[in-house]
């Protein structure tokens, strides 16, 4: 037995070690660490148990017959991460630029199966060159077999892709369908078709840090969700996610310990937002005087600012915000925020995560772009979106609330639980000035002095409709609330209704206008 032990021991020495220390030291010139580095910076220490280890490729064709690819380019396994079980696959770039191959594939199918078995978050640490040419047909079908048990995962259990390296072609599918998408600045790279392919098709110049890295993801096409300085940094954003999401979806939202007071006044907040409802400010610092010890994980910071999402704690508990953003484009939704937002509520309530609404919108971004881009569909979603989730759902009217966009802000008439407003909120079809100039618009015409006529109409308009008390009476605003008493009022309608159960109509799955 000695000796089989140690037969055991060299094989495992041998596959730990990859494509060799030439290649593992090209690696590490190129700033990335290798497989087994990432699973060992990203899980507990020790917490590690890889399965698959010994698995080999069965290709004989193109002189694969020759080759030995250790692990066959890609380390499968479970660990925990803060003590909480996590599956993983991490492609291993030294052994064939971690190319996808069909043994390679069945590996990362059978630990997502024991994911979604086990009722546990599953990772993608992906860095390859993409699908294995030798092995043809035998490859693709691989990456449709991961496609497709991402989608039956999806909404079960938490999935996560971390663009480590190169992710082109195919490859990019998986993390497209997983929930959140992490990328490194100047290392990670996605495209369909890279560089030379669109210089070859359309005669466009472009480098590959332009076309996919990930500063373009993170800003212009909103493909990824957060952009880290370097791995190490990557790896702390992925354990702050993990501690606001629960394992699966049959679990309720984590729930912590906190030395922040559900009963504490915040005085600043009556100040932060401007009476003038022109007047711009950042609504994160209404969120971080809200939450427990002001700790906001911001998701899709870079994209869509226009409207704000992340995670919070509010009395210990988890909860999803989505909170309009004054800062940029005055706060409006438009084609993207609605993208934006319509997924994050999804998740949420995928996974049971209550959701808490900070509205300050004056309506849906005007233009002809936006009309031709498909705002009409686009801006369906956020509806839609709002529409269908089950999970308690508080609304709290900052200042704005106009026209479709007050419905579209998880409005009660969508389905919210408790639609709070602050003193200051105007509610109604639009705003004062412009619903001046239409209904008073005859008698401001024949005034002596239109402007002085326009300023009493659009102050007559305010007082009498644009403020939350009109909407209150009719049972559309559950209160008008002191704004320094925000958080306490938020943390007794949450706490009131974390237990809501809702139906709803039996049917394989609705139609969202994607």
């Amino acid at each position: 037995m000695k000796d089989k032990i140690q037969e055991l021991e060299k094989k495992r020495e041998k596959i730990s070690k990859g494509g060799g220390e030439k290649r593992i030291e090209k690696q590490h010139k190129k700033n990335k660490l290798t497989a087994r580095e990432r699973i060992d910076k990203l899980f507990d220490d020790g917490s590690f148990n890889e399965i698959g280890m010994f698995v080999e490729h069965h290709s004989q064709d193109l002189g694969m017959d020759e080759k030995e690819l250790p692990a066959d380019g890609v380390i499968t396994g479970q660990g925990t991460i803060d003590k909480r079980t996590v599956y993983v696959y991490a492609q291993d770039f030294t052994t064939m630029g971690g190319s996808l191959g069909e043994m390679h594939a069945k590996k990362i199918c059978k630990v997502m199966d024991l994911a979604k078995k086990s009722g546990a978050p599953f990772i993608a640490l992906l860095d390859s060159g993409g699908a294995r040419i030798q092995e043809g047909v035998n490859s693709l079908k691989g990456y449709g077999e991961i496609f497709r048990r991402n989608t039956e995962n999806s909404g079960v259990i938490p999935q996560i892709s971390v663009i480590l390296g190169p992710c082109a072609g195919g490859a990019v599918y998986s993390p497209a369908i997983t929930d959140f998408i992490f990328m490194v600045d100047h290392t990670s790279k996605m495209f369909i078709t890279g560089p030379q392919v669109v210089k070859s098709v359309t005669g466009e110049e472009v480098s590959a840090e332009d076309l996919g890295g990930g500063s373009t993801h993170n800003q212009v096409s909103g493909v990824a969700h957060f952009l880290a300085d370097n791995e190490e940094h990557s790896f702390e954003q992925i354990k702050k996610l993990i501690s606001f999401i629960p394992n699966n979806n049959l679990e309720g939202a984590p729930v912590i310990e906190t030395d922040d007071s559900p009963e504490r006044i915040e005085e600043e907040l009556k100040d932060i937002v401007p009476v003038n409802p022109n007047k711009a400010y950042d609504i994160r610092d209404v969120i971080e005087r809200i939450v427990d010890d002001k700790d906001f994980f911001e998701v899709h910071k870079y994209f869509a600012k226009n409207i704000v999402v992340g995670f919070a704690r509010l009395n210990g508990r988890s909860v999803g915000i989505i909170a309009n953003q004054p800062n940029f484009k005055a706060g409006t939704l438009d084609i993207d925020a609605s993208d934006k937002a319509a997924r994050f509520i999804r998740f949420c309530d995928s996974f049971n995560i209550p959701i808490l609404s900070l509205t300050d919108v004056p309506g849906y971004l005007p233009g002809v772009e936006q009309e031709y881009g498909g705002v009409i569909r686009h801006g369906a979603k956020l509806l839609y979106a709002y529409s269908e989730a089950t999970v308690p759902m508080i609304n709290v009217i900052l200042r704005k609330a106009y026209g479709g966009a007050y419905i579209a802000m998880s409005s009660g008439h969508l389905g919210a639980d408790y639609v709070f407003a602050w003193p200051n909120a105007e509610i109604a079809v639009m705003g004062p000035q412009g619903a001046a100039n239409i209904i008073f618009r005859k008698e401001i015409k024949k005034a002596d002095d239109s402007g002085k006529k326009r300023q009493e109409k659009i102050e007559e308009y305010r007082e009498n409709f644009a403020n939350p008390y009109r909407a209150a009476a009719e049972g559309y605003v559950d209160d008008i609330i002191d704004p320094r008493h925000t958080r306490p009022r938020i943390i007794m309608a949450l706490e009131s209704i974390i237990n809501k159960k809702e139906d709803r109509p039996n049917r394989k799955h609705g139609n969202i206008p994607l």
